[in-house]
């Protein structure tokens, strides 16, 4: 079965996921590419560094930001949201950092992911890191729940 989520159901999608396709347009030319980013409320949280994604963000703020969950080709979800880029600073940029660090570096976060960033943990950024927030303002979102998992046919020799 195919079908349109629910409002729940779509903010349910976009504060679990931790990828998301960011699609920006400008110059005549359009670029999708993958972001790590964390979400709250109607805010979609990203950092980056100078490249062709943040200078087409800075020409062109109108952006698309497109987030799924896929367990199998037959049982998926799948949010499509528009909005607005803002390049953050300032008390913004602080609180764009915090919500980025408890996404990603919270206490369940291994060892491993936490360890090497300490001084991020405090606060510090990378001095070429860009903190940016997008605003969404429009949001939809389908799914298919199918047979999760079917029977892999044998092979008869």
């Amino acid at each position: 079965m195919v079908g349109k989520l629910s409002s729940d159901e779509i903010e349910r999608v976009l504060g679990t996921a931790m990828i998301a396709h960011l699609g920006c347009h400008a110059s005549g030319r359009t670029y999708v590419v993958p972001i790590t980013y964390a979400y709250e409320d109607d805010y979609i949280y990203g950092h980056t560094g100078e490249g062709l994604k943040l200078a087409m963000m800075r020409e062109n703020p109108e952006v698309c930001v497109e987030v799924e969950k896929i367990d199998g080709p037959a049982h998926w979800r799948s949010v499509i949201a528009w909005g607005t880029f803002e390049e953050l600073s300032g008390r913004d940029a602080a609180h764009a950092l915090q919500v980025l660090l408890e996404r990603y570096f919270s206490r369940e976060a291994s060892e491993t992911t936490r360890g090497p960033l300490g001084p991020h943990r405090q606060g510090a950024v990378h001095p070429d890191a860009h903190l940016f927030r997008i605003h969404l303002t429009e949001k939809t979102g389908r799914f298919e729940d199918g047979a999760r998992k079917r029977p892999r046919p044998t092979l008869v020799r």
